[in-house]
């Protein structure tokens, strides 16, 4: 796992590794199942990401981006977390509006 938090440069990359991630966990075809994201705020301003996942059968896998510490929090299809990744790097990217508010959030 860790081979691949180190290609997570970009927000993009962030997107791929957790949808290969979440369908790794439980066996899933990852060109069959799509994945939703949300925005997550905090106060007034964003401060991460939320991937769901949903597979066959009522399976739904998830993922927590938080953006201010950088760490990938990953949750199984009962809702325990099985992981949580730091990322090595900050994230580059031209839609990284979510990053850049939280940086100045937690500034202020």
């Amino acid at each position: 796992m860790q081979n691949l938090v180190d290609d997570v440069h970009t927000l993009n990359d962030l997107r791929a590794y957790v949808h290969r991630t979440l369908c790794e966990k439980e066996n899933l075809l990852a060109d069959q199942f799509t994945m939703m994201e949300s925005r997550l705020t905090r106060g007034s301003g964003d401060c991460g990401l939320q991937f769901t996942l949903h597979g066959p059968r009522s399976v739904r896998l998830s993922a927590i981006w938080e953006s201010i510490q950088n760490t990938v929090y990953l949750y199984d299809a009962g809702g325990e977390r099985y992981a949580m990744v730091r990322l090595p790097r900050r994230l580059k990217s031209a839609d990284s509006e979510v990053e850049n508010r939280c940086a100045e959030r937690s500034a202020v």
